[in-house]
C-alpha cells in the first residue's frame, strides 16, 4: 500500500523545449484531467519558485484553481513559500480553491531557501521560522470565519473553506527545527530528506499527536517505461537541467536536500533521483512499501517532450496502478 503524488512545476527552458508557457500549462492540465478520469486516489502537487529564467511556476494556487475546473477526484496540493506571502491572502485564496474544488484543496507551507527569492521579497532568512509559525496559526484562525486580530489589525476571512475545520496543512522543511515545528503546528510533514521523519515522529509522540508524513519515495521520481535504456537517454538532458538548477539554488544554503549537481547522464543516473523502470520492476517492489511511502511522478520535468511525458504517465496508471493498493496521502 502506498500513495501517489504527481508533481507539476511548469517550467520551459528555452534550450530544451520550444513549448511556450501557455503550451506548458495546457499540457499539464490535459494530463491532470486524464489522470483524474482514471479514478485512483492521487494528489496533484503544484510547486513554487520565483524569478526563474525558465518561468518556473510562481503561482501554484492559480494553477490549482484551473485544475479544479477540469477534475472531480484528485487532491490539489499547492506548495507555498509562507515567508513570501501575506497569510490573510493565502487564507482567502485557499478557501476559494477549496470551494472551487468542492473540498479537495491542500497546502504545503515551506520556508524558502533561494537567496535571490529572499531578496526579491525582502525576507530575512533568520525570520523564516517565525514567519512560518505566524502563517500556520493565522490560517487556522482565519478559516474559522470569526473576527480576529492580525498584527494588530482587525481581520475576518470569508468564505470559509468547504473542508472543516480546515484544508490539510502540511509543513515542509529540511532541518530538525522545521520537523519539530511541523509536529507542533501542522497536520503533516513533507521532509526535504527522509532522515528528518524520525525527528518529526518523536515530536508528535511527545505531543500526543498522530504523525502524518511522506515516507520513502519509491523509485524516487518514477518513470514507467517499456524500454528504460532508450527512454533514459531521452530523459537525461531534462533531469540534468533540473538537478543542476536545484543544486545552484541550494548552494546558498547549508540545508541537506535531495538534489546534487551532475556533469553527465551517467553521473545523474547514479544519483537515483530519476528512475526509468519497467512496470514489472515497480510491481515487484510494491509489496515492500509502507503505507506512507509514495510513488512520485514528475512527468513534465524541465519541459520533457510531450510524447515521452504522456507515455510514462499512461504506463503507470494503466500497467501499475490497477494492480496495487493505493490510498490518499
Amino acid at each position: 500500500m502506498a500513495f501517489v503524488m504527481v508533481k507539476y512545476e511548469c517550467r520551459a527552458p528555452s534550450e530544451l523545449t520550444d513549448l511556450s508557457m501557455a503550451d506548458m500549462y495546457d499540457l499539464a492540465l490535459e494530463q491532470i484531467a486524464w489522470i483524474d478520469k482514471q479514478g485512483f486516489p492521487v494528489t496533484i502537487n503544484f510547486c513554487e519558485h520565483h524569478g526563474s529564467d525558465d518561468g518556473y511556476l510562481p503561482s501554484p494556487i492559480v494553477m490549482a484553481a484551473a485544475a479544479a475546473r477540469v477534475t472531480s477526484n484528485v487532491r490539489l496540493q499547492a506548495n507555498l513559500v509562507m515567508p513570501f506571502s501575506d497569510p490573510l491572502r493565502v487564507a482567502e485564496d485557499i478557501a476559494v480553491l477549496d470551494n472551487l474544488s468542492r473540498g479537495r484543496a491542500e497546502v504545503v507551507l515551506l520556508g524558502g531557501y533561494v537567496d535571490s527569492e529572499m531578496k526579491m521579497f525582502g525576507v530575512d532568512p533568520k525570520q523564516r521560522g517565525q514567519l512560518m509559525e505566524e502563517g500556520v496559526k493565522t490560517l487556522k484562525q482565519a478559516w474559522t470565519g470569526e473576527a480576529f486580530e492580525f498584527r494588530g489589525r482587525p481581520a475576518r476571512i470569508t468564505p470559509r473553506p468547504m473542508q472543516q475545520p480546515h484544508p490539510p496543512i502540511f509543513m515542509g522543511g529540511s532541518s530538525a527545527p522545521a520537523a519539530r515545528r511541523a509536529a507542533r503546528e501542522g497536520d503533516g510533514f513533507i521532509a526535504g530528506m527522509p532522515h528528518l521523519n524520525p525527528i518529526y515522529e518523536a515530536e508528535c509522540q511527545r505531543l500526543g499527536k498522530k504523525p502524518r508524513f511522506q515516507g520513502e519515495m519509491a523509485f524516487s521520481y518514477l518513470y514507467v517505461s517499456e524500454d528504460p535504456d532508450r527512454d533514459w537517454e531521452r530523459l537525461a538532458p531534462y533531469g540534468l537541467y533540473e538537478t543542476n538548477c536545484y543544486a545552484r539554488w541550494q548552494s546558498s544554503t547549508d540545508l541537506d536536500m535531495m538534489y546534487s549537481s551532475a556533469l553527465d547522464a551517467e553521473a545523474l543516473r547514479a544519483t537515483g533521483t530519476y528512475q526509468v523502470v519497467t512496470a514489472e520492476e515497480v510491481l515487484a517492489k510494491a509489496p515492500e512499501l509502507a503505507a506512507n511511502d509514495a510513488f512520485v511522478l514528475h512527468p513534465m520535468v524541465s519541459g520533457l517532450e510531450a510524447d515521452l511525458s504522456w507515455s510514462t504517465v499512461k504506463n503507470f496508471f494503466e500497467k501499475v496502478a490497477p494492480k496495487i493498493e493505493l490510498h490518499s496521502q
